[in-house]
């Protein structure tokens, strides 16, 4: 495709990480960041060193605190705001976005006050129907993506155009694959809530536990994840996809997840906030699962791994609590009876 003028907002690890497969892609791409001094390091040492300091920027990509300038002219806009900042960002991004842009975020989770998925809260600020925010999801740590290994992901968008017009901007041959799906509720759910299964599965690592009980909280976690999702009007067959069990295989079994290794601090004794302080870097996962509680009371949806785990990182339960309380749980089906009720094993 022709080359495209592309902002991305903010250069933390996923930001910076998308801003280098797009000026792989031939764009000219700038990366925008609250900090003079981090912009000034990208320009002149080709590193973020914070985020992604094993990664050598390309001399293409240019970095700026100025929002404005990074704006300039630009034919479509990454938001890669953590879900805290996204508002702000979004808001401060709106004066100088121009009405045909593209606009593509890329954060997994929750407006923590207002439950609000990312789309939501960038539509409100633009000023912008939320059929014109695309989603971009999947199984894509940024090291790896940094790294330029091969990578797989989707973009959701109610309006196919859109869809496909960030499908061609990001994708390339040599190592980023991407697909398009319609359905934005169930690709924004499934990449918040997927964060608070990690946690999890930090946890149960941390504790000792072997590869059954991963498997089975994966397992679980995904039918939470559906749960939730389907109540909230997405479509079921978007949690067997990228943005639903390919995402949370890869954030709950890889070194590279944050929420993982938090989970995994936390299982060791450490407190919230000393673990948070460790991390350096935003563990989305911890604020999406008091999200997902007040959501999950709010659709009427059960939630036992969420609401667990709330207990650990708010009500100072410990973790080996709560994995003895969702063991002990009465007993129940993993799929209802009456599904099978007319089916009598014959083709």
């Amino acid at each position: 495709m022709a080359s495209k003028t592309v902002a991305v907002l903010v250069a933390g690890s996923w930001g910076t990480a998308l801003a280098r497969v797009l000026a792989d892609n031939g764009h000219s791409v700038t990366l925008w960041t609250r900090s003079e001094a981090q912009a000034e390091e990208i320009r002149s040492l080709r590193r973020n060193r914070k985020y992604l300091p094993d990664t050598e920027l390309p001399e293409a990509l240019e970095a700026t605190s100025d929002m404005e300038a990074a704006l300039k002219g630009a034919d479509a806009v990454v938001f890669a705001a953590p879900s805290s900042a996204m508002r702000d960002v979004a808001r401060m991004a709106a004066v100088h976005i121009r009405p045909e842009t593209l606009i593509v975020h890329a954060t997994k989770g929750f407006e923590t006050d207002t439950l609000k998925r990312m789309s939501t809260v960038i539509s409100e600020e633009l000023g912008r129907p939320e059929e014109e925010v695309v989603v971009l999801s999947g199984p894509s740590h940024a090291e790896e993506v940094a790294q330029r290994q091969p990578t797989t992901v989707v973009v959701a968008s109610r309006t196919v155009a859109l869809a496909e017009a960030a499908q061609d901007l990001f994708m390339n041959e040599a190592y980023f694959r991407v697909y398009t799906n319609p359905d934005v509720i169930g690709v924004e759910t499934a990449g918040a809530i997927k964060n608070i299964i990690a946690l999890g599965a930090g946890l149960s690592d941390g504790l000792g536990f072997g590869d059954n009980a991963k498997a089975a909280l994966i397992t679980r976690g995904l039918a939470e994840i559906g749960r939730l999702g389907t109540a909230m009007g997405a479509n079921a067959l978007t949690f067997s996809g990228l943005a639903g069990v390919g995402d949370l295989v890869v954030t709950c079994t890889s070194r590279h997840s944050r929420n993982w290794r938090a989970g995994s601090m936390l299982a060791q004794g450490l407190g919230l906030e000393e673990v948070l302080e460790r991390m350096g870097m935003v563990v989305e996962g911890v604020r999406t699962t008091k999200a997902a509680f007040l959501l999950a009371r709010r659709y009427g949806v059960e939630m036992p791994i969420t609401s667990e785990l709330h207990q650990v990182l708010f009500e100072k339960k410990s973790p080996a609590e709560a994995v003895g309380a969702l063991m002990g749980r009465v007993r129940t089906h993993e799929i209802e009876p009456a599904v099978f009720s007319s089916f009598d094993g014959k083709r």
